[in-house]
C-alpha cells in the first residue's frame, strides 16, 4: 500500500503468481506497472473480473463480490448438483461408526472437499 501526499492510494496485492493492482492513484499505479515489467513478465487483464474463487462485478456505485460460481464448480464437481436441500440430511438418531462394506473413503478428495469448503467459508 502507497499513500501520495495529495491523499490517493495505490494497492499491490500479491498471490503466488497473481497479481492485482488497484486504487486512485493512477500515476503511481502506472510507474508500478513500468518497473514490475522490467523485471517479470506480465499482461494487464484490464478490471478485476474473477480472482481466487470471487466473481466481482461493477456499477457506477459500488462492487458487488460473489463467490456463486466457485459454488457451482464445487457442487458439479462433487457431483451434487442436482440435489436438492434438506433440513436435516441425516437420519434422526443415526449412529456413526465403522462401515465394513461398501467403497472406501477417498481420503485425499475429502481432504481437498473440506479444505474448499474452509476456503468458502472464511472469504
Amino acid at each position: 500500500m502507497k499513500n501520495s501526499t495529495e491523499g490517493r492510494i495505490a494497492f499491490l496485492i500479491v498471490y503466488v503468481d497473481d497479481i492485482i493492482l488497484t486504487g486512485d492513484d493512477l500515476e503511481e499505479m502506472d510507474k508500478l506497472k513500468k518497473s514490475l515489467s522490467t523485471e517479470f513478465e506480465i499482461k494487464d487483464l484490464g478490471l478485476l473480473r474473477y480472482f481466487l474463487g470471487m466473481e466481482f462485478v461493477r456499477s457506477k456505485k459500488d462492487i458487488v463480490v460473489s463467490q456463486w460460481k466457485y459454488m457451482l464448480d464445487l457442487f458439479e464437481e462433487t457431483r451434487m448438483s442436482g440435489c436438492k436441500a434438506l433440513d436435516t440430511p441425516i437420519e434422526f438418531n443415526s449412529k456413526l461408526g465403522e462401515v465394513k462394506e461398501g467403497v472406501p473413503v477417498d481420503i485425499g478428495r475429502y481432504q481437498r472437499l473440506v479444505g474448499k469448503l474452509i476456503y468458502l467459508s472464511h472469504t
